[in-house]
């Protein structure tokens, strides 16, 4: 999704945003005077529609309420990372939640507005290609991507909080959707997706133009992410098909360098399925804008406060100090593993303004670059370029090799994939391999991508793991967490004021 389709990202966004207090606030002027249906009749503005849905992607980092990156609010939870910050009162929910004592007041609640957003965004695309305007085949893809769009925003949304209110068509007054369960939100989910993916009307990699579009490369990641996490085996020969077919698409194979992943060349090369755009250039965003078009703040919330620059990196006292890497994850790396300093800026020994939890040491994936924020005309630790990158083809090996191991396939084939990983990352290849060992490598290869945790909490139902969250979750000796994650920790509090909001929510027993 280039510079043309991100522009229009905020369009919905800045129509409601231009309310003011006053008794007639709700008197809402059509700005176009067209009838909704006539409006929404032609390829252009249903294009525009589209892109919209889009748009929520880029708000959990900050939505002018809180600091929410899905990265951090991950990572928080795991084992590789500590919060940081300026205190322990600094974004207080993370802290919480690090800690698996979060409750209504201090949990991850704008994602719940965000992604709900999303969602109703993709309900009107879907409604307005109903009507039958523009072209039938471009019709058929603005709905195939919203359909798509509205799961992975449902994904989301089922990851954290488990029970919540469904629906795929827009509400009315009272506007409130009935909550249900977190199994029974699965099963709606996947033959929705099911019936996407079976459509094949989204091609397997977009142009180069179109890159930011949900594609089926995308939805076959999402579709194993989401059968592995609920251990769903018997849908995993179905997902291992998925894994095999971008496998032998010629649009995808590793990146021939680790390190080149995460730099602005990196962004949407052959490894990439899907990632999430951010651009300096177009950087609309700023303190009073926080959802328009533009970059994200995320390499500013995962800096070092006061650094003094040097070697292509932004100097100032910007960095927020969030997400200092434990000392135990930099030291997980062989020393010979090419992946340890992408990952991990290690820093000890310069001089910065110290923070909490502090141990200097970083997360390298998206260090604040200055080249990454050179463009940007205004608010520049709002808006760097880092675009986030949500499943790479590395990822689509692992999964097959995990498939294999527990569909009883080819032992042999599994370790293949596991090895194509390690010799990119200069390690030796593995004769055989167990579960245990996909998932180790998964913590080396992803480690801080927001990936961990969730690994932790579904190792709980593949036997023969001992990387699960029972066991690494567990108090540590910093005297940092004191609490340990147990089953009732997988989803976590809603939002006191939804509940205020919606009596009939019922509360994770958390």
């Amino acid at each position: 999704m280039n510079t043309k389709i991100y522009k229009v990202l905020c369009a919905g966004v800045v129509a409601v945003s231009l309310t003011a207090c006053s008794d007639n606030f709700l008197e809402v002027q059509n700005p176009t005077g067209e009838p909704l249906e006539e409006y929404y009749m032609t390829d252009e503005h249903l294009a525009e529609a589209c892109v919209s849905a889009y748009a929520p992607l880029h708000w959990p980092d900050w939505d002018g309420s809180a600091y929410n990156d899905l990265t951090c609010d991950a990572e928080i939870m795991g084992d590789d990372f500590w919060v940081g910050g300026a205190s322990i009162s600094d974004n207080q929910h993370w802290h919480k939640l690090f800690n698996f004592e979060g409750d209504g007041n201090n949990t991850l609640g704008t994602l719940w507005g965000d992604f709900y957003s999303g969602i109703k965004r993709c309900n009107d695309v879907i409604k307005y290609c109903s009507w039958g305007g523009g072209t039938e085949k471009n019709r058929t893809s603005y709905e195939m991507q919203a359909r798509l769009l509205r799961v992975y925003y449902y994904n989301i949304l089922w990851h954290y909080y488990g029970n919540v209110p469904f629906y795929l068509e827009n509400l009315t007054e009272p506007y409130t959707a009935p909550q249900i369960t977190a199994d029974e939100i699965y099963a709606q989910l996947l033959p929705e997706l099911e019936d996407i993916i079976a459509s094949n009307v989204l091609p397997m990699r977009w142009e180069t133009a179109e890159s930011g579009r949900v594609s089926q490369a995308m939805a076959y990641m999402l579709y194993a992410e989401m059968v592995m996490y609920q251990n769903d085996t018997a849908r995993y020969p179905t997902a291992l098909n998925y894994m095999k077919q971008i496998i032998s698409d010629s649009n995808y194979s590793l990146n021939p360098d680790f390190k080149d992943l995460f730099d602005e060349s990196g962004e949407w090369c052959a490894e990439s399925i899907f990632e999430i755009n951010y651009e300096d250039d177009n950087g609309q965003r700023d303190w009073g804008t926080p959802l328009h078009a533009g970059g994200t703040v995320f390499p500013t919330l995962c800096s070092p406060n006061g650094w003094a620059g040097g070697e292509g990196w932004d100097s100032g006292n910007d960095g927020w100090g969030f997400l200092p890497m434990r000392l135990e994850a930099y030291n997980m790396y062989a020393e010979n593993d090419k992946r340890r300093d992408v990952t991990c800026w290690d820093v000890r020994g310069y001089t910065y303004t110290e923070r909490y939890q502090d141990t200097h040491i970083w997360h390298g994936k998206y260090r604040p670059q200055s080249v990454n924020n050179q463009d940007c005309p205004s608010s520049k630790n709002l808006n760097y370029n880092n675009n986030k990158r949500i499943y790479r083809y590395a990822e689509t090996l692992l999964n097959a090799a995990e498939l294999l191991l527990q569909t009883g396939g080819s032992a042999a084939e599994a370790a293949g994939y596991v090895n194509e990983v390690r010799e990119r990352a200069g390690l030796a290849a593995l004769n055989g391999v167990t579960i245990d060992d996909i998932l180790n490598e998964r913590h080396l290869e992803f480690c801080g991508e927001g990936k961990r945790y969730f690994d932790l909490v579904r190792a709980e139902g593949i036997s023969g793991a001992t990387e699960k969250a029972t066991i690494k979750l567990v108090p540590d000796i910093y005297g940092y967490r004191t609490n340990s994650w147990t089953p009732s920790k997988k989803h976590i509090p809603l939002s006191q004021s939804e509940l205020d909001a919606d009596p009939t929510l019922v509360q994770n027993n958390y």
